[in-house]
């Protein structure tokens, strides 16, 4: 019986810098590393620049806001019902995949306000507002259609319209670099000029099993749970199981079974990782269930409640702030000379792509 490796949380934290492009600044376009990347977490519309300043070897933002306004890159409600920005090939392939999830958890968060409505009504109504392809507001939308639904919460019939209902992108100027724009919404198919892929009838889940061999090209080594936890889709395990034999099987120092591409890299645990800042809600941190390998017990609420990480050694050992036209760390734990040092210079570099006034960067 052959053993099976352990990849303790130092492996497993260099092959997630690795695959997420935090290791060495990879020479690739915006639509590739969103592409590789599965898509950015961008309910905070300008930390998407973040996330990419920081994977990609001299990054421009006019390449990301001519990704956007060229319709190659999307905004739009996926992964766990966020919005993520993603490659207008991955939103149209993806999308139906992911439509019962999504119906799922917007009407949960208003289950008393809809009960009764008919949601493929609903949906249809929906639809036929949009139908003469102008963007719109959530405001606009539900003034078109709340008439045959007199009495329930405005924000109700919006949210599950938008995030469950609909398949919609976010239009352009929201997104754009250092544009404060509000959210006007038009069906994704309009917006891209392709209906949205329909969900083949197979037991084998062929969408599913892209999302996995993707999911572990970005992630990977991972566990089911990690998958269904960066996803939000508990329907995978027909996926898992068609593609398992590809894979290449680890166990973490938990004992749980982690499975991978076989010729993805894991690099050696000593391979020396650069101070990297993460914007807020990183898939690098959020995009597992078990997020040990980045990120102490003791801090996980902070990924979750939108703090921005700096990573030293590859691991969250601050947060980091603009306040006062000052980008500032608080470390979560003391730091090394060194280690100081290095946060203040990768800081540095940070707040001149921020703002280039911004020379001084206090490690609180």
């Amino acid at each position: 019986m052959t053993a099976v490796t352990v990849l303790d949380a130092t492996a497993l934290n260099r092959a997630t810098l690795a695959r997420q492009r935090l290791l060495a600044r990879a020479d690739i376009s915006v639509p590739e590393a969103v592409a590789h990347l599965c898509g950015l977490q961008a309910q905070e519309p300008q930390e998407p620049f973040v996330g990419l300043w920081s994977r990609l070897a001299r990054f421009d933002p006019a390449e990301l806001d001519a990704a956007l306004t060229g319709r190659a890159v999307v905004r739009t409600h996926l992964m766990r019902r966020t919005v993520h920005l993603v490659t207008a090939d991955d939103a149209l392939a993806w999308r139906s995949r992911h439509d019962a999830m999504l119906r799922q958890r917007a009407t949960s968060a208003y289950r008393r306000e809809l009960a009764g409505i008919d949601l493929d009504e609903l949906a249809a109504a929906g639809r036929a507002v949009m139908a003469d392809a102008r963007a719109r507001t959530m405001a606009e939308l539900v003034a078109g259609v709340e008439d045959r639904w007199p009495g329930r919460p405005r924000r109700a019939l919006g949210e599950l319209l938008i995030a469950g209902l609909v398949p919609m992108a976010q239009l352009p100027p929201r997104g754009l670099w250092r544009v404060r724009a509000g959210v006007r919404n038009l069906p994704l198919a309009t917006w891209l000029g392709r209906d949205v892929d329909p969900l083949p009838a197979d037991a084998d889940d062929p969408v599913g099993q892209r999302l996995v061999r993707r999911y572990l090209a970005a992630h990977g080594p991972a566990a089911p749970a990690d998958l269904r936890a960066w996803c939000g889709l508990a329907g995978l395990p027909a996926a898992v199981k068609a593609v398992r034999e590809e894979l290449v099987s680890f166990r973490d120092a938990r004992g749980r079974e982690l499975l991978d591409l076989p010729d993805a890299p894991r690099p050696d645990p000593d391979t020396p990782a650069p101070v990297r800042f993460l914007p807020a809600f990183d898939n690098a941190i959020l995009g597992y269930r078990d997020r040990g390998r980045i990120i102490d017990d003791a801090h996980l609420g902070l990924s979750v409640a939108g703090h921005r990480a700096v990573l030293v050694d590859g691991r969250v050992a601050a947060t980091w702030t603009v306040r006062e036209e000052r980008l500032r760390v608080s470390p979560l734990r003391p730091l090394s000379p060194a280690e100081r040092e290095a946060v203040h210079a990768e800081g540095r570099e940070l707040a001149a792509f921020l703002d280039a006034g911004m020379e001084d960067v206090p490690v609180e």
